[in-house]
């Protein structure tokens, strides 16, 4: 025990001591302290027992100077832990000896690693030590209560936490089928999910070391109990978490559609209830829906004629929507028919006409003449026959029907019966003629196009109407009249069209020799157009719906009158004013090119159509030469030899058109040579020596004498020939001439004469390194 007291003046020691009260028998037990102590324990004593606690104040000699007394208890007992287990993450249950004495008892719990200290105050065994960590280990202690304190801790024990429970999210993707995540546990290798169904007994378990898992095969619209749990690497299993999923409904079955006839036409949707549906959801494939929390029908509303609609049911919970129902297919009532128009091809012969409708299974056509009677007629085609007669007004509707029902009522049609026709007598002018209407003293005849009305009034059933706008739609109305009737303005129009207009040519342009562009302007609302090239040697055409049309593969050098027309289906315009075109000359076929001096040459040609003059060049890079002539040939001079030449005519026509035509190249031949000598030699022998400008070419010399001749044909680039066996006494022509690349020598070069009888001999020398006779005279 521990005793407190006030200080004593004069004190100079304290004795504390304890004596049982209700065992006398038991000694007493005591302590002194030092005058400077007013706080001390007094140990050894006796475990949950009831002491009078005494304090005396002490002189120096022992005297006691005061005194003070209090009875209190001692705490019970040190009880022991029997066990220890944790079955939740965050609580361990320790079980422990009960004390004598003891009115409650303190757990603690220790983790020194982690700073961690707590107790906890229970009153019987087990306890539950709370607020713990999960996977921690504890050092784990108890001491008993009672009035006078705490027992001693007892000795201790280590027990760690269980894991934490995985905390389960799930969802269902289907209506069979549950999908559950978690986040990992930390020091779990094992996971164990439980599953019930509502009102079942049934467990299913699986384990799995992942984080996710899919379970199939579950029952649509029913809820299941989830509870997971986690293992560590010893087999322990750790803290649950359990949550409830319910599975997405199943599909609703035995759809059915009816039409229902409230204020506002509907259709009333009906289907079978599913298990675990809180609401249902009835979709239209027009976008229409409706939906119903408790009941097993809906009504989509307002209706419209002529929809298929294919309806599918959705039941929802918490869960999400079931799949949709099979589609359910519902034909709306028809619409009534677009347009109605009649046709009398025989006076007295009507047909009423209509547009076909969708979902329509029949019609029922419905005429009221204006005198009051009435007929119809029920058919599954879109027409009706009757007889009309002359002089009155029908009034005609038309119902469509399906197994829905009937169309709402449709538009309605008047005609006043006559006979009568517009028919174009010219490209301006519309004849039109009808039938005498009965009681009618007078018509007025009214067509009407854009701008443009004219009028016509007549006791004759026949009106012409001329200067008339071309490419007009006219609207023309016979309104019959009578002094006592009136007018019956209820005759419906008919269309008269005019002619085409004229196109005007803008251009006539040629992209090429041959292809002719023509362009035109174009004030038809819609017409093809013909465009016609005239000439002496026939008609080309083209033909377009647009504003130009190329004609191609056109016969050079001919003179063409183009002209253009429009056509629409009411016939043919006039011509347009004609424009001449005249397309570029041809070339000439042939073209020959002779040289007929070294710097001269003939060029001549054949005949080309539609040319009236030519222009004929001769092209090299050393210069050029050009001829302009109205014949068909032509002398070129300033020709340089041995030159390739670029040979080109322009052929012009009367009008200035050209063409340009290029043939194969002209290749002038070899320079003559210059500086021709004649040497006489050893055993009659006479060598030709020259000089070249054309270190590449090959020569040929002719000795024409009247006795005989002598020809001598050199290796290429040579400049001298030798002739042997030359007889003396003949006069001989001498000519050494260039030979072309074909073998052809050159006519033109100059001659020279040499006489072999009157020639002395001279002395020899040596030039060049060759042994060569004296030159002699030419």
């Amino acid at each position: 025990m521990t005793a407190r007291w006030t200080r004593q003046a004069g004190a100079s020691s304290y004795k504390l001591s304890a004596t049982p009260k209700n065992s006398p028998s038991e000694p007493s037990v005591f302590t002194q302290f030092s005058g400077n102590t007013v706080m001390g324990s007094i140990s050894t004593l006796i475990p949950n027992t009831v002491y009078t606690v005494m304090v005396e104040a002490m002189d120096p000699i022992g005297i006691v100077l005061a005194s003070a007394a209090v009875e209190d208890t001692t705490a019970p007992e040190i009880p022991s832990i029997l066990g220890a287990k944790s079955k939740m993450s965050n609580k361990i249950t320790v079980e422990f000896t009960s004390m004598t004495g003891a009115i409650a008892y303190v757990l603690r719990a220790e983790n020194e690693a982690e700073g961690f200290f707590q107790e906890s105050l229970v009153y019987d065994s087990p306890g539950t030590i709370e607020n713990l960590q999960p996977y921690s280990m504890y050092t784990l202690s108890v001491m008993s209560v009672n009035s006078g304190g705490r027992s001693q801790p007892s000795l201790t024990v280590e027990e760690r936490t269980v894991l934490a429970a995985p905390q389960l999210n799930a969802s269902s993707p289907s209506n069979n089928t549950i999908t559950v995540t978690w986040e990992p546990v930390e020091h779990a290798v094992l996971y164990t999910l439980c599953l019930i169904m509502a009102g079942s007994d049934e467990r299913l378990k699986l384990n799995t070391t992942d984080t996710t898992i899919d379970i199939t095969q579950m029952e649509p619209g029913t809820t299941y109990s989830i509870k997971g749990t986690a293992w560590d690497a010893n087999g322990i299993s750790g803290d649950d978490f359990t949550i409830e999923q319910i599975t997405r409904p199943p599909s609703p079955d035995e759809v059915m559609v009816l039409l229902n006839s409230g204020r506002s036409l509907g259709m009333e949707v009906t289907w079978n209830g599913v298990q675990g549906a809180d609401a249902y959801f009835a979709l239209s494939s027009t976008g229409q829906n409706c939906s119903s929390s408790s009941e097993t029908f809906c009504i989509i509303s307002p209706l419209e004629c002529g929809q298929n609609h294919s309806i599918t049911v959705t039941a929802k919970n918490e869960a999400g929507p079931s799949s949709p129902s099979d589609p359910e297919d519902f034909l709306t009532f028809p619409c009534p028919p677009e347009m109605l128009w009649l046709e009398e091809t025989v006076p007295g012969n009507c047909t009423l006409h209509w547009t076909e409708v969708y979902s329509a299974d029949y019609y029922n056509a419905f005429l009221k003449r204006d005198d009051g009677v009435e007929s119809g007629c029920n058919t599954t085609t879109t027409g009706c026959n009757f007889y009309c007669n002359c002089g009155y007004t029908y009034f005609m509707s038309v119902f469509s029907y399906n197994q829905a029902g009937p169309s709402f009522p449709g538009p309605v049609l008047n005609y006043t019966t006559k006979d009568m026709a517009v028919q174009l007598i010219s490209t301006e002018t519309l004849e039109i003629s009808w039938s005498v209407v009965r009681g009618a003293e007078v018509y007025q005849t009214k067509a009407a196009a854009n701008s443009d009305l004219v009028l016509c009034n007549d006791t004759s059933p026949m009106c012409v109407l001329s200067d008339l706008m071309c490419d007009s739609n006219y609207s023309v109305v016979v309104t019959p009249c009578s002094e006592l009737r009136g007018c019956n303005h209820t005759c419906r129009p008919h269309s008269g069209e005019t002619a085409p207009c004229s196109p005007e040519i803008l251009s006539v342009t040629q992209s090429n020799a041959s292809c002719v562009n023509v362009s035109w302007t174009s004030a038809n609302r819609e017409a093809t157009y013909l465009v016609e090239l005239t000439s002496d040697k026939g008609v080309e055409t083209c033909e377009s719906r647009g504003t130009s049309c190329e004609i191609p593969n056109l016969p050079c050098g001919t003179v063409y009158e183009v002209t253009a027309f429009a056509t629409t289906s009411s016939g043919q315009s006039f011509p347009s004013y004609a424009v001449p075109l005249e397309t570029a000359p041809c070339c000439p076929v042939n073209l020959t090119v002779n040289q007929v001096t070294q710097s001269m040459s003939h060029v001549s040609w054949s005949l080309a159509n539609g040319a009236e003059s030519y222009i004929t060049s001769l092209t090299s890079p050393r210069g050029e030469a050009k001829c302009h002539t109205q014949e068909r040939q032509c002398m070129m001079g300033c020709i340089t030899c041995g030159t390739n030449y670029t040979v080109s005519v322009e052929a012009i026509s009367k009008t200035g058109h050209k063409q340009e035509c290029t043939y194969h190249g002209f290749s002038s031949s070899s320079c003559c040579p210059s500086n021709v000598r004649l040497y006489r030699m050893s055993n009659n022998t006479i060598r030709v020596h020259w000089r070249s400008s054309d270190s590449l070419g090959s020569y040929i010399v002719d000795l024409r004498g009247a006795l005989s001749n002598y020809t001598c044909n050199t290796p290429v680039g040579a400049s001298s020939c030798d002739v042997s066996d030359v007889l003396c006494g003949d006069v001989y022509t001498v000519v050494v001439a260039p030979v072309s690349k074909d073998g052809m020598k050159t006519e033109f070069c100059a001659k020279r004469m040499y006489s072999g009888k009157t020639i002395p001999l001279k002395s020899v020398f040596v030039r060049g390194g060759f042994m060569e006779e004296t030159p002699l005279e030419l």
